[in-house]
C-alpha cells in the first residue's frame, strides 16, 4: 500500500499559534511515513484524510443513547468482561488483576487526554473518540440497530475507544471537535487524528464549523507529522 501526501506552503501566522498550544511531535525521522499494519488499511496524512471527509449539515434531533447498545460482551463473551472492560485490559500500562465475573483491582492507566496517569478506576472512563450524538447526527441515525451497536463497541481500530479521566470526559460531554478539545496540549494532534480516523472509518460526515477546525489543525506545523490509519467498519 503506497501513502497519501501531500505538500505545500503552510499559514505561517496560524501555524505560530498552534505552535503554541501543541509541541511538535516527533513521527520517526523527517519525511518518514509509519507502516500500516495490513494492505487492507487505508494511510493518509492528516490533511490528505479530512479531505475524503463528507461535509454535510448535522441533525441530531431523535438521539437518545439507547439506540447506541453499549457496552456488550465485547470481543470474547467468555472472559465475562464486557467491551468498557476489555478496553481497560488493553489500555492498561499495568496490568490489573482480574477475578471472577471481571472485577477488575490495581493497575495503572495513562489518560491521553489528560497526559496523566492513574491506578484508580473510578477515576476513569471508557470514551468514544467521536460522541454517540455526534454519531447520530453524522449519519447513524440512518443505520441499523445493530451498526449502532458495533460502532459503540468498536474495538477493531486504535483509538476509537479511549480511557480518559472522568472528569475529563464529563467536560467533553457530547461536543464536537470545534467546541471541545483535550486539556494536554501534547493531545490535540492524536486527538484530531483519532477522530477523522474514526469519521472515515464508519463513514460519518462532517459539518462546516467541524471540518474548518479540522483543517485548521491539519495545516500547521504540530500536526502535519501525523498520519491516519484506519479501515472501513464492516458493511
Amino acid at each position: 500500500m503506497t501513502p497519501h501526501r501531500k505538500n505545500h506552503p503552510r499559514n505561517a501566522a496560524a501555524a505560530a499559534l498552534v505552535l503554541a498550544l501543541v509541541p511538535l511531535t516527533a513521527a520517526g525521522p523527517a519525511g518518514a511515513a509509519p507502516t500500516a499494519p495490513a494492505s487492507s488499511y487505508e494511510m493518509y496524512q492528516l490533511e490528505d484524510a479530512i479531505s475524503l471527509l463528507v461535509e454535510a449539515d448535522e441533525d441530531r434531533t431523535g438521539y437518545t443513547p439507547a439506540a447506541f447498545p453499549h457496552w456488550n460482551a465485547g470481543q470474547d463473551p467468555g472472559d465475562l468482561c464486557d467491551t468498557g472492560r476489555e478496553v481497560l485490559l488493553t489500555e492498561a500500562v499495568e496490568a490489573p488483576d482480574t477475578s471472577a465475573n471481571c472485577t477488575l483491582s490495581g493497575g495503572r492507566w495513562h489518560s491521553y487526554y489528560d497526559n496523566q496517569s492513574t491506578s484508580s478506576l473510578r477515576d476513569l472512563t471508557v470514551l468514544h473518540a467521536v460522541p454517540l450524538v455526534e454519531a447520530w447526527g453524522s449519519g447513524a441515525r440512518n443505520w441499523t440497530a445493530e451498526r449502532r451497536e458495533a460502532y459503540a463497541n468498536d474495538q477493531g481500530a486504535n483509538g476509537s475507544l479511549n480511557v480518559v479521566l472522568t472528569r475529563t470526559a464529563r467536560e467533553r460531554g457530547d461536543q464536537n471537535i470545534n467546541q471541545w478539545h483535550p486539556p494536554a496540549d501534547s493531545a490535540l494532534c492524536r486527538y484530531a487524528k483519532d477522530w477523522v480516523a474514526t469519521k472515515l472509518r464508519w463513514g460519518l460526515t462532517v459539518d462546516k464549523n467541524e471540518n474548518e477546525a479540522l483543517k485548521f489543525l491539519a495545516d500547521n506545523d504540530p500536526c502535519e507529522s501525523f498520519w491516519v490509519i484506519y479501515r472501513p467498519a464492516p458493511a
